[in-house]
């Protein structure tokens, strides 16, 4: 008799998201419900993801899709995981927690967070009595359009338990190794096993919030802001040193040359657009709160000077405010007359 299939649901269908969903549905273990909040009426019918690489390179009708998390009551089939690939906007509710509360089942239910940040497990953990995974993904995706998703690089994904009071670490790291042999089924991805959880997190974080922040603000992609050259010295290995002095009080060594690593990630001819960039470009928000904004908390925890990424971080407010008003989240007070048309020139 065949082995059950792993019931998962995927809550996110951008770029990431949807790459993730082929890999896991191509396995051949696994039973995927993905949940897409924003875009279920244009994509919820027919969902033509084409990723423009050959490793993904097909197209699907598979349902099913729900526009919400659904609710996992006493007869019906729990959720082995519970995959989260939704941006995390703590700022902009609803939360998380909040998001995939009715679909968790305590004690059973694996949450697995694919996203950026630092101590972005901590709510998870506190509310609910689960095992919660670290994963960092590493594959350069974009949704170009609803529905078309350009996959630029291989999928590669690193996978670690995250220390958690409320269960035994080897029961967290255990069911760590089950995802990663599972997302390596189809043998179509790079999945690997990284026990030093906050080693990677800021390893990532690294590239992550220099390019991430600087191409939001700039409207730059990664290469035309390293081929502009001033930016690179001023702002983007200003920001990654900062990082990695936050990290080093932190108690995480990076490398030293970490900064010149994390610069020459993307080639220079790949006019890669992080997902702020993206997210920017569309008038959505933006996640700055658990990538800009927890590494400055952890840098006043800590006593570490970062003068360039407060600066970045007050810019991105900026612009994450500029979407709110966009969207109507924040009221503004009717604009007055106050007579300027209509008084006299100075003579």
């Amino acid at each position: 008799m065949a082995a059950a299939k792993a019931n998962i649901l995927v809550v996110g269908f951008g770029g990431t998201d949807r790459v993730t969903v082929y890999n896991l549905e191509a396995s051949g273990r696994a039973s995927v419900t993905g949940v897409l909040r924003s875009n279920y009426q244009i994509d919820g019918n027919l969902r033509a993801v084409k990723p423009l690489l050959a490793l993904h390179k097909h197209k699907t009708n598979r349902r099913p899709v729900h526009q919400a998390v659904p609710e996992v009551s006493n007869d019906t089939k729990p959720f082995d995981y519970i995959v989260v690939t939704t941006k995390n906007i703590p700022d902009i509710p609803p939360t998380v927690v909040d998001i995939i509360h009715p679909a968790v089942t305590p004690g059973h239910s694996v949450i697995v967070l694919i996203q950026n940040g630092v101590k972005i497990e901590n709510p998870l953990i506190s509310a609910f009595s689960n095992v919660v995974i670290s994963c960092i993904s590493r594959m350069s995706s974009a949704e170009l359009s609803h529905g078309e998703i350009f996959h630029q690089d291989h999928d590669t994904l690193l996978i670690g338990p995250l220390d958690n009071l409320n269960i035994p670490s080897s029961t967290s790291l255990s069911a760590a190794k089950q995802f990663v042999d599972l997302y390596n089924a189809a043998g179509r991805a790079t999945c690997v096993l990284e026990e030093d959880v906050a080693f990677i997190r800021w390893r990532k974080l690294v590239y992550n919030v220099s390019f991430n922040s600087l191409c939001a603000i700039t409207s730059r992609d990664t290469s035309k802001l390293r081929l502009a050259d001033f930016p690179v010295e001023e702002l983007l290995r200003s920001v990654q040193k900062e990082i990695i002095a936050i990290a080093k009080a932190a108690g995480v060594n990076l490398p030293e040359n970490q900064d010149e690593v994390a610069l020459g990630a993307d080639l220079i001819d790949a006019y890669f657009r992080p997902s702020m960039q993206q997210d920017i470009e569309t008038d959505n928000y933006i996640e700055m709160e658990i990538i800009v904004g927890a590494l400055l908390r952890e840098a006043k925890r800590l006593g570490v000077l970062a003068l360039t990424l407060n600066f970045v971080y007050s810019v991105l407010k900026t612009l994450q405010m500029r979407t709110q008003y966009k969207k109507g989240r924040v009221a503004l007070p009717a604009m007055k007359d106050y007579g300027a048309s209509n008084a006299a020139l100075p003579k």
